[in-house]
């Protein structure tokens, strides 16, 4: 039988005992085009340009000027236009105090005055020198004044038209005074 593989030298070769030596496996081939050192120093930089621009917005954004603090004529307006909705709903007694504490606090917030603390004849005497006070002024806030106390403390029978007026002229001396 073995003769017969003589004839096919081939297949001697398998049949022998003694295998060939198999060739190694080759390699593998770095198919990356750059090398390690500049996908490092590329992947830096990108994140120091990041951070840069991380610094920079929140740096931008803490030094724009905040805006500026309401006016006390902006607060009072503001407070008025809130209390004319509740023109209906209030008593003329409950809205003439809210409207002339209003009107007090903007008075003492704008003049530095004590127009919280005074009753309305202090106040109106303390203002009688006062030169940010027009003559206008000073008629418009003794007529408001006076029919708020007659409101309050007389408990004078006021109707929802009073109220709007005391609304009206608050709204008139925080503008400008006119009457």
């Amino acid at each position: 039988m073995i003769a017969g593989f003589a004839l096919f030298p081939m297949l001697a070769q398998l049949a022998s005992p003694t295998p060939a030596a198999l060739k190694d496996i080759a390699p593998p081939i770095d198919v990356f085009p750059y090398p390690a050192w500049e996908v490092v120093l590329v992947a830096a930089a990108a994140l120091a340009l990041l951070g840069l621009g991380a610094f920079l917005a929140v740096r931008w954004i803490r030094s724009r000027p905040a805006p500026p603090p309401p006016t006390p004529a902006e607060i009072a307006i503001e407070s008025l236009n809130k209390a004319r909705s509740q023109i209906d709903d209030l008593q003329p007694y409950a809205f003439s105090i809210l409207v002339s504490d209003i009107l007090r606090t903007y008075i003492s917030a704008r003049y530095h005055l004590h127009a919280r603390e005074q009753t309305s004849p202090e106040f109106l005497a303390s203002i009688s020198n006062v030169p940010g006070f027009s003559d206008q002024e000073k008629a418009l806030l003794a007529l408001f004044l006076e029919k708020c106390d007659l409101i309050k403390f007389a408990r004078l029978n006021a109707t929802r038209e009073d109220s709007a007026m005391l609304l009206e002229q608050a709204i008139r001396f925080v503008e400008g005074g006119q009457a």
